[in-house]
């Protein structure tokens, strides 16, 4: 295509040659929003392979679906055999255009594995020719980590939207967080892995609802279960079927009624076992989570709060990295200031400037058990005035200055 006939988004893939090393395998494709194909940087003598590879595995018809969902942020697709795309959009003219980036491995497939996870597609003369040359392409195949293949999609996003997203928005709740990490155990620091585990089954017992950047956090610190088997759908499984069990007993403690908890569980596990798509297992992990954390939140709601303090509480549960003014809690309610600390008070039986704080404390907890951030971190996300004023709050609190309880806790 000439240069002067390109629109600014095609354009801008020029730059990604540049800003992507050599060395990496990253390829960025151009479709009509028909599902036409324009242009690929991906060698001609590899194109038509895995080209195939993802209109075979649906990965077309995902991209058209999320095309017409009109959302701006990227999606993630995956596939039963561990082969990984994500896709991005051009909104801005009559005539949509599809961006699909990959395919990529998150780790190098072994032969036994790939033809193990190619099997239900031998039905098709052409699927199974496509699948030995596949097999055959084995060692040019790309393979790029997880978490650089994340980032290389959100920068590419946002050169083609002039977005300016972070790699949080692959994993949000809705239908982006696709994709399932299949990589190997050997560079997975455990006990922080361990942490983060800690920290998220802790967030089912409390209900927490503003549990999204640990869930983050947590995902792009571990794939799952660390198992190497022939089959990366079946590693998918196990991984949601584990981390179903795991929250499913944090959520029982947490309150629910073991009635509840196991049918639920029960339910996902189900869906699990019948799922044959490695995005489909990651984004139901997603969902389950957030299902537990919210049945146990609504649990620890005082019946005797009215609507307005319960408003209030929840905003302060999904607002701790601000700064929370009692004018923007008084706004929310329609009420005076005045007469919304007082009402509060009378309700809850504590300050409301005092429920911030103990609030704040409480996902600090959370952070100095899991993380590694420092406490001068801590003290700017959970939007202190300074430093010194959280360790006092905090000490006040608990008793301990943050770094006594993390030596504490970490120690367990």
């Amino acid at each position: 295509m000439e240069k002067g006939q390109m629109t600014h988004a095609e354009q801008n893939l020029l730059l990604l040659e540049s800003a992507i090393p050599a060395n990496e395998k990253f390829y960025v494709w151009c479709f009509r929003d028909d599902g036409r194909y324009i242009a690929s940087s991906c060698p001609e003598e590899e194109r038509a392979l895995l080209e195939k590879g993802f209109r075979i595995f649906g990965g077309m018809e995902k991209a058209m679906a999320h095309l017409s969902s009109k959302e701006a942020v990227p999606q993630l697709i995956g596939s039963p055999i561990g082969m990984h795309w994500a896709v991005s959009f051009e909104y801005e003219r009559e005539n949509s255009l599809v961006f699909v980036m990959g395919p990529v491995f998150y780790h190098p497939p072994a032969e036994a594995q790939l033809r193990e996870a190619l099997r239900p597609y031998r039905d098709s003369l052409e699927d199974a020719r496509w699948g030995s040359a596949l097999i055959e392409a084995l060692p040019n195949l790309p393979v790029i980590p997880h978490a650089i293949f994340a980032r290389y999609v959100i920068m590419t996003h946002n050169m083609l939207t002039r977005q300016q997203l972070d790699v949080s928005a692959l994993y949000t709740e809705s239908e982006n967080m696709k994709t399932t990490e299949l990589a190997s155990t050997q560079n997975r620091d455990r006990a922080k892995v361990y942490l983060a585990e800690r920290a998220m089954l802790q967030m089912v017992r409390n209900g927490d609802i503003n549990y999204h950047r640990m869930l983050t956090r947590s995902s792009s610190m571990s794939p799952g279960v660390g198992v190497q088997g022939r089959d990366p759908l079946q590693q998918a499984r196990i991984s949601v079927i584990v981390f179903t069990s795991l929250v499913c007993r944090a959520a029982m403690e947490g309150g629910l009624s073991p009635e509840i908890a196991y049918a639920l569980g029960d339910s996902y596990i189900q869906t699990a076992v019948n799922s044959n798509d490695a995005g489909e297992l990651s984004a139901l992990a997603s969902t389950m989570y957030h299902d537990f954390i919210f049945r146990v939140h609504h649990l620890h709601v005082n019946p005797s709060y009215s609507p307005a303090i319960q408003k209030c509480c929840d905003y302060i549960e999904l607002s701790l990295d601000k700064r929370i003014q009692i004018s923007d809690l008084a706004a929310l309610t329609g009420y005076t200031e005045y007469y919304l600390t007082e009402k509060f008070k009378k309700e809850t039986g504590t300050p409301l400037f005092l429920y911030i704080r103990y609030a704040k404390i409480e996902r600090a907890k959370v952070l100095l058990e899991s993380t590694d951030l420092s406490v001068k971190e801590l003290s700017e996300r959970l939007a202190f005035n300074t430093v010194n004023y959280f360790i006092q709050c905090f000490r006040d609190t608990t008793g301990y200055t943050p770094a006594q309880y993390r030596k504490k806790h970490k120690a367990l």
